[in-house]
């Protein structure tokens, strides 16, 4: 028999080939056969192809994943019983249907389905009570903005203009004076256009009479401006101009500068005119510097040329020496501003001293921040004013009251 290649590399030299005794019965004999590796392997093959006919062959019942079978029984769904709405509150309620019973709707459903936006403060949700302030028929509309008689194209957008026949956008968006004797107080409230809630709260808030005063730098400036003048507020545009202190104290980019030469200036100012329409003129937004140097006066000539008012919103000390105003530009000041110490009760000391001089002199105007608090204290103040004899008007009223102003084109 010829000997494998393993046991002859595996026996030791010199040793002779030991013969494996023989198993003598018949069941040492099958034992020492199956332990042989092919047999064996053979035979686990065997054993499951055995098993694998089985299974195709009979099936496994309790083979896969676990099933279940259970009877679901539909059941009417129960009514709750509607509940009880205090006595003091009088609920919303809608008539479905001719022949069927009234539903009564919760207060965010009828927000909801009436497509109005509700501002509140941060936290709070509806009340049980929807109370809609509907204007009266006899309240100022402003005219839809931009107009095209008094509207061109400029190179970085659409800019106001002197229309034919002298029209001015001072006039044309300005809200009209409501009707009425009695002392009268302008506000105008700055600062707006950044924060979007900051901005939705004081247009939401405020009387309308109240002006608003947006800056050029939000990104939802032109919706925020629209909102505000459908709400019945008369706009204006914050131009940022330099402070003493710059650039520490940065009105940011665009900023119009006293180095800047006049075309530089010019086209910071046109930038800033085509961010939004529908304004009556411009207000300063710092710039404290700018408005003591020459450099402002192209820049006044500028805002009077296109039919515009500038309102200086009393922030800054009154400079001892004002550039010339050549183009009769109208400019108006605010006498007092009312949060200049933030804190509620210097503001109401700032409002009852606004009521005084307006007493006194039968008009004042005055300027504030658009913060919450400034507008929570101005929006209390105002609700009873006309108890008190006195009216709220339109800042505007500061610059269309002056008869002898008048605008020329720029030079």
């Amino acid at each position: 028999m010829t000997e494998s290649t393993d046991d002859i590399l595996t026996r030791p030299l010199g040793v002779p080939e030991a013969v494996p005794a023989q198993p003598t019965s018949r069941l040492g004999q099958l034992i020492a056969a199956a332990r042989r590796p092919r047999i064996a392997a053979a035979a686990i093959a065997a054993g499951f192809a055995v098993a694998a006919g089985l299974v195709l062959a009979l099936g496994d019942p309790d083979g896969g994943e676990p099933r279940v079978q259970v009877a679901i029984a539909m059941r009417e769904p129960t009514m709750r019983p509607a509940t009880q709405a205090p006595p003091t509150l009088q609920p919303q309620v809608l008539a479905t249907a001719p022949s069927t019973a009234p539903l009564q709707r919760s207060a965010e459903e009828v927000e909801t389905a009436s497509g109005v936006t509700v501002v509140r403060p941060p936290g709070s949700g509806p009340s049980d009570a929807v109370v809609i302030r509907v204007p009266p028929p006899n309240a100022p509309r402003l005219v839809p903005a931009p107009d095209p008689r008094i509207s061109e194209a400029g190179r970085h957008g659409l800019m106001p203009k002197l229309g034919e026949g002298r029209i001015r956008p001072l006039d044309v968006y300005a809200r009209s004076e409501e009707p009425g004797t009695g002392p009268r107080i302008a506000i105008v409230v700055t600062g707006l256009g950044i924060g979007q809630a900051t901005t939705a709260v004081a247009t939401a808030r405020l009387p309308a009479a109240v002006s608003l005063a947006f800056l050029p730098y939000g990104g939802e400036a032109e919706h925020a401006t629209a909102r505000a003048r459908d709400a019945g507020h008369e706009i204006f545009l914050q131009l940022p101009m330099e402070p003493f202190d710059y650039p520490d104290s940065d009105p940011g980019p665009q900023t119009l500068l006293t180095a800047l030469k006049g075309p530089e200036n010019a086209d910071r100012l046109a930038w800033a005119m085509t961010r939004f329409s529908g304004y009556v003129g411009l207000v300063n937004f710092m710039g404290a510097k700018l408005m003591a140097d020459a450099a402002f006066e192209p820049v006044l000539r500028e805002i009077g040329a296109r039919g515009l008012g500038f309102l200086d919103d009393g922030t800054a000390p009154k400079a001892a020496t004002m550039p010339a105003n050549k183009g009769k530009t109208p400019i108006a000041r605010a006498e007092i501003v009312l949060d200049t110490t933030p804190r509620a009760d210097a503001i109401d000391a700032a409002l009852a001293q606004a009521e005084a001089r307006a007493r006194a002199n039968g008009f004042v105007l005055v300027s504030a921040t658009g913060t919450a608090l400034s507008v929570d204290r101005i929006a209390r103040w105002a609700k009873d004013i006309d108890a008190r004899g006195l009216r709220l008007v339109p800042a505007s009223v500061a610059l269309r009251g002056v008869r002898d102003k008048r605008v020329s084109t720029a030079d």
